[in-house]
């Protein structure tokens, strides 16, 4: 039997250290992102999930070690290579970070009058239909982000970071806020984009349900570092004082329960 092919690693980190002043955040961190798959990234408050985040994306250079985005260190490349490496990620921030005094089909367009050389008609009919993918009707397109549901909001973000066709989408929390039924759909939405577009999903989440139904794999950040990444039930028997109290105190053991129920 031949062995399995290598799994493709979109996101490549090693050796992180990520400091501020006399504080370090990440200390000889180490993190594969493979390509097709769900992770979650857990950790808890100040163990610097965003940080890790940004510095991915190229937002922050690391005091140390190395970040690969598809094989290439976005520190090190000209402009216009950075540029097209960027196109192939998608971002839905926390809180969706949506441009208020735009309608959502014009925070959509955003990226594709930037980065394209769409026509006006073309862009409206690519951000018609990224507005469609993330599950919103049509009469949404002209609504401002203040007159959305907090649901709606973390959509029409979700449309905004698909409309260039990434890769990979980086979500920061994406059902924080949301109540357990829009959460819910959420996740599955996440999910079915994942197997319909072939993406990569990296996902910041404190939402247990979350990595129950949909995450491949699960990231812990403590001590400085990822202490663990791997499926959930392996990393729910990794022997740490931390995983213990937050995978098998009163919300894991529900979230565990209502798995088992499913």
């Amino acid at each position: 039997m031949n062995a399995a092919a290598p799994r493709e690693i979109l996101v490549e980190v090693r050796g992180l250290r990520s400091q501020f002043g006399a504080q370090v955040v990440h200390e000889n961190l180490d993190l594969d992102v493979f390509r097709g798959e769900i992770l979650g990234v857990v950790g808890g408050s100040g163990s610097g999930k965003s940080v890790l985040l940004r510095t991915i994306l190229g937002l922050r250079r690391p005091d140390a070690g190395s970040v690969k985005l598809f094989g290439e260190n976005l520190h090190d490349l000209p402009e216009d290579r950075r540029v097209a490496v960027e196109r192939r990620c998608g971002v839905l921030f926390q809180n969706g970070a949506l441009f208020s005094s735009l309608t959502v089909s014009e925070n959509v367009r955003v990226p594709l009058m930037e980065h394209t050389t769409l026509t006006l008609h073309d862009a409206l009919r690519v951000a018609a239909l990224k507005i469609a993918l993330a599950g919103l009707g049509p009469e949404v397109r002209h609504k401002f982000p203040a007159e959305l549901s907090g649901g709606m909001r973390k959509r029409a973000a979700l449309a905004r970071a698909l409309a260039l066709d990434p890769d990979i989408v980086f979500l920061d929390e994406p059902t924080s806020g949301l109540d357990p039924i829009a959460a819910g759909a959420f996740d599955q939405l996440i999910r079915t984009l994942r197997d319909a577009l072939g993406l990569t999903v990296f996902m910041i989440t404190h939402d247990l349900d979350s990595l129950h139904a949909i995450c491949d794999r699960v990231a812990v950040l403590a001590h400085k570092r990822v202490i663990v990444a791997d499926a959930l039930d392996k990393v729910e028997r990794f022997d740490d004082p931390w995983i213990r109290e937050y995978f098998q105190g009163p919300r894991g053991r529900a979230a565990q329960s209502i798995k088992a129920l499913a």
